[in-house]
């Protein structure tokens, strides 16, 4: 069989998630293992197919005045990622885009594509491409420009205002910033700074965890210290685990475990003395949860496949001293990493989710402790799903109350963060170019 040609691979992917709904980042990691891509090809295949993926809408723009009959989803892809080369990758000349969309269109079709794919490239080439300057309405503007649906630019603009919504539209189209958290069971921050140094790995203290380290160069998948000695996780998400005020022998639930950054961080801050109970809805889910703690040789957390929802039934009232709820969520703090989400979600998924959140919320409650302490986290930052939960749940229940040490508690880096309210702290994705996040604490008082 012959081999593919980076970009034949990087079409057989965007074709693959833009019309089937395949996990990006999954899918990329996969090919790359499949058709053994090498090293300098491995950034150009991630980026064609990421940066195709996030500006999806602004190249439909550009796209629209050149083509005036229906053409076949792999066809449109082509154009998308060859327009996106041409636009966006000045390392890459135009001509060789449009030779290899041509080669790749004659491969895949006939003539009559070559031809069509040939006389677009061309024209955009020859003509120049239309200006985002010529949209006058500032939501469709920032829709276009940044790639983001209509739907999704005015629910922002309605929660947070034009500025902070463009900024963060904005800084989803960067690419993601690599983080590590260190096992501090296993070795100190600061030794794994030296030898990811020693390795070609340049890092920096994260500023949102004592056991995090942001990756300035290298790839720290590739040292001897991965994956027993560090784990890949956003600062944003080892904040939620530092936020649950944990102690040595505590009795803690972890209601929504999988995959299993944040558990095993909990283990870790808590020396890997006490009790933690890991759930998941499904067994392969809580399988990655246990072979997780494995690989970083934590023996605390026990893991089963259940719904969090009907955790009554198996626990009583008032057993454990700390709870985290890392609720299911839209996902749409991620989209730096997961770019497809947002062309896939409605609002009526937020309201869904709503509703399962709001059950999970309520079916924890009972089990924590008089004084004991409750985290709420989503990687999202839609108001629904976040700080209209937390004001929902406190008028259900007068015994629960925001702690106010949770505020004294964030991190100094968070302090001046426009994201805090009475409800919590919800972080953008601008704020630390990392994920978007919501955090709040929960006490129940006696």
């Amino acid at each position: 069989m012959a081999q593919k040609s980076v970009r034949e691979i990087a079409l057989k992917l965007l074709t693959q998630v833009g019309e089937s709904g395949g996990f990006s980042h999954i899918l990329i990691n996969q090919a790359i293992k499949n058709h053994d891509v090498s090293g300098k090809d491995k950034g150009l295949l991630t980026e064609i197919v990421y940066g195709t993926l996030q500006r999806k809408m602004t190249l439909e723009y550009f796209l629209k005045p050149f083509i005036k009959k229906k053409a076949d989803k792999w066809v449109e892809w082509l154009l998308y990622m060859s327009v996106y080369q041409m636009v966006y990758l000045e390392r890459v000349p135009d001509h060789a885009v449009i030779n290899e969309a041509v080669t790749i269109a004659k491969k895949k079709g006939h003539r009559r594509t070559s031809g069509f794919v040939n006389g677009v490239l061309r024209n955009i080439q020859r003509q120049g491409l239309s200006a985002l300057d010529d949209i006058k309405d500032p939501i469709e503007r920032i829709s276009i420009e940044t790639s983001h649906p209509f739907w999704l630019v005015r629910r922002w603009v309605d929660m947070y205002g034009e500025e902070t919504t463009r900024q963060m539209c904005e800084s989803n189209l960067e690419s993601k910033r690599l983080s590590i958290r260190v096992q501090p069971l296993k070795n100190t921050v600061l030794s794994v700074q030296e030898q990811l140094r020693e390795e070609g790995i340049e890092t920096r203290h994260s500023l949102l965890s004592e056991q995090g380290l942001i990756v300035e160069s290298g790839n720290p998948l590739y040292s001897q210290l991965f994956p027993s000695q560090i784990t890949i996780q956003d600062e944003t998400s080892m904040l939620v685990s530092e936020m649950l005020d944990l102690k040595p022998g505590m009795k803690v639930l972890d209601a929504c475990s999988a995959p299993g950054g944040k558990t095993t961080h909990i283990a870790e801050k808590m020396n890997d003395e006490g009790e933690l109970l890991a759930y998941d809805l499904h067994d392969k889910k809580v399988k990655l949860v246990k072979e997780k703690a494995e690989t970083l040789g934590l023996s605390m957390i026990k893991t089963k496949a259940q719904d969090s929802r009907h955790l009554g039934e198996i626990h009583q009232a008032e057993e454990f001293d700390r709870i985290l709820l890392d609720a299911p969520c839209s996902g749409l703090g991620v989209l730096r990493s997961k770019p497809d989400i947002k062309y896939h979600k409605s609002e009526s998924d937020i309201v869904d989710l709503a509703k399962i959140q709001q059950e999970l919320l309520e079916a924890v409650v009972p089990l924590l402790k008089s004084d004991g302490k409750l985290v709420y986290s989503t990687c999202t930052v839609d108001q629904h799903e976040n700080e209209h939960q937390i004001k929902q749940l406190l008028e259900k229940h007068p015994e629960l109350t925001v702690d106010p040490m949770f505020f004294k508690d964030l991190p100094g880096a968070c302090q001046d963060l426009i994201g805090i309210t009475e409800y919590g702290v919800q972080i953008f994705p601008q704020d630390f170019k990392a994920d978007g996040f919501f955090i709040t604490r929960l006490i129940k008082n006696s």
